[in-house]
């Protein structure tokens, strides 16, 4: 009598996002849509409560179980402007931010904090303009972004329409964005206030460097 084979089923590695905003889950979305080739589950999360102490414990929890890799994007403009309105004395979410930077890093290999300053539409920026200009608002991040996406809107139909999504509108200058989030360098602890885009940590990961130089 023959043997059955045992047939073994490759598993795609899965990336878990912790993220505070529906900008975000609409791009990575479409970032998966339409690069098919990318053998990788991609998994947007946004924690029921939006605060730093809510999205850190989500980032824990998801790390603590199947995801390969567990990325954080925090957009800083609400850390900021929570900060400033500290009263003196209290612990701002900017010192809460920093506390928790660190533990991930000292104890969660798997996790990758992806700090922009102001906020995502500083990365769709880059991909046109190679700035070190401090935006102190998101809205101020979208008006200049609108010099190059007149249409731009920050609405889920506008982000996912069918072959017109804004993962679309972008990927010809993605590896311009790439290399202009990279020259700012990564989040300073010291310098908290200047621009900074990590979404290169994103795609110069070992799973999509290849599919991006």
């Amino acid at each position: 009598m023959r043997q059955s084979r045992k047939i073994r089923y490759r598993t795609e590695p899965s990336f878990a996002f912790v993220v505070d905003g529906e900008t975000e889950v609409w791009y990575l979305q479409m970032l998966k849509r339409n690069e098919r080739n990318l053998r990788l589950n991609i998994k947007p999360e946004i924690p029921n409560k939006k605060s730093i102490e809510e999205q850190f414990n989500l980032v824990i929890d998801l790390a603590e179980s199947e995801y390969l890799k567990v990325f954080w994007i925090v957009d800083l403009d609400t850390i900021i402007k929570e900060t400033r309105e500290t009263s003196k004395g209290k612990i701002t979410s900017m010192q809460t931010f920093i506390k928790f930077q660190k533990i991930i890093k000292r104890d969660f290999k798997n996790v990758i904090v992806i700090t922009n300053n102001p906020c995502l539409e500083y990365w769709f920026l880059l991909h046109f303009d190679k700035t070190t200009k401090i935006f102190d608002t998101c809205l101020k991040a979208e008006n200049q972004l609108k010099i190059h996406l007149k249409d731009y809107d920050k609405t889920q139909k506008y982000f996912t329409k069918q072959d017109n999504d804004i993962y679309l509108k972008l990927k010809p200058y993605i590896k311009t964005a790439i290399s202009n989030s990279f020259s700012l360098g990564q989040f300073d602890l010291q310098e908290t206030n200047k621009s900074v885009c990590e979404m290169y940590l994103l795609f110069r990961c070992e799973e999509l460097k290849k599919y991006y130089e």
